[in-house]
């Protein structure tokens, strides 16, 4: 399998400002030396060097995650604005089949829905996944006036779906790939999805606040985080944020690492990211987390931050 992020913020897009552009072009302007500008290999050897705060951006897109499958089948989970990304940048697949997995219909899950052109070619097929049974009325809710232009009421472009109701706990396969979601804490509910093919585990548990039950392992159906090679987690606060916002439903950084060493994940990747966030508070954060890992010698799982573009390949 292979793992592509097109939307890694939380709550609502959030496009890097011109304020902060100044300080990333500040920033290595601060950095340069005469020495970085004698030719053309040192000033790439200067833009290499540069952190990645700097040179680059970890996006601004809400929640949309591609895998390909061994086959080539490709699972989008989520809709946020990174689908509309993924429709106009990634590859698509030749038959024109998509399977889409809801974690939950809040906003910043389905607003790029409407903007994602293969819901407009009569030719492609799209399984939608979700346990909510009202699924195709909330899309439809969505798609109508005055929200959107007449020509993508839902009746127009509904015509591509497929809804699969599932249930909890309940493994099923799509293309050989073996799906199981289970519940977890936040605000009308948010489900997490493991996918398995070929002896490797993806879990994406966005729209989390994880409880002290989440980190018991004599609970049976805890057990669905097990042995995970990646994990994509919500872990859009720090501390601080956390006491304020306390049953908003998203997770502390540090608890996202607990928790991945609790459930013996390879590779954690921080997601849902806080919009208000700038490029450096996130990589911040990645650092703090890295301290913290390091704090504990028990502590072993590799930390990164979800970034737009990024692919990882199992």
């Amino acid at each position: 399998m292979k793992v592509k992020f097109w939307g890694v913020r939380g709550s609502l897009p959030a496009p890097i400002t011109p304020e902060q552009v100044q300080a990333k072009i500040v920033a290595a302007i601060e950095r340069i030396t005469p020495k970085d500008i004698e030719s053309e290999d040192a000033k790439t050897r200067f833009i290499a060097s540069l952190p990645p705060w700097i040179f680059g951006t970890v996006g601004g897109n809400t929640p949309c995650v591609e895998i390909t499958t061994s086959k080539g089948a490709k699972f989008l989970l989520d809709c946020g604005s990174g689908l509309r990304e993924y429709g106009v940048h990634g590859d698509q697949p030749e038959d024109k089949h998509y399977h889409i997995f809801m974690s939950h219909f809040h906003w910043d899950h389905i607003q790029g829905l409407p903007f994602f052109g293969p819901i407009y070619n009569p030719n492609a097929v799209i399984d939608f996944y979700s346990t909510f049974p009202a699924a195709e009325r909330v899309l439809s809710e969505q798609n109508r006036c005055p929200y959107l232009p007449p020509n993508c009421a839902w009746e127009k472009v509904k015509h591509p779906f497929r809804f699969h109701l599932i249930r909890e706990l309940e493994p099923f396969y799509v293309d050989g790939v073996k799906v199981t979601c289970r519940k977890m804490k936040h605000p009308g509910n948010s489900y997490a999805y493991s996918f398995e093919e070929d002896g490797k585990k993806i879990i994406y548990a966005t729209d989390v606040e994880l409880q002290a039950s989440d980190h018991d392992r004599s609970i049976e159906y805890n057990h669905f985080f097990d042995n995970a090679d990646v994990l994509i987690l919500d872990s859009q606060y720090t501390g601080e944020e956390a006491i304020a916002k306390a049953n908003w439903g998203h997770s502390i950084f540090c608890y996202a690492v607990d928790f991945a060493n609790t459930w013996n994940a390879k590779k954690l990747y921080f997601f849902h990211h806080e919009p208000t966030y700038s490029d450096k508070k996130i990589y911040s954060i990645l650092k703090a987390a890295q301290w913290y890992e390091d704090y504990s010698a028990k502590y072993d799982v590799e930390l990164n931050i979800a970034i737009e573009g990024q692919e990882i390949e199992l």
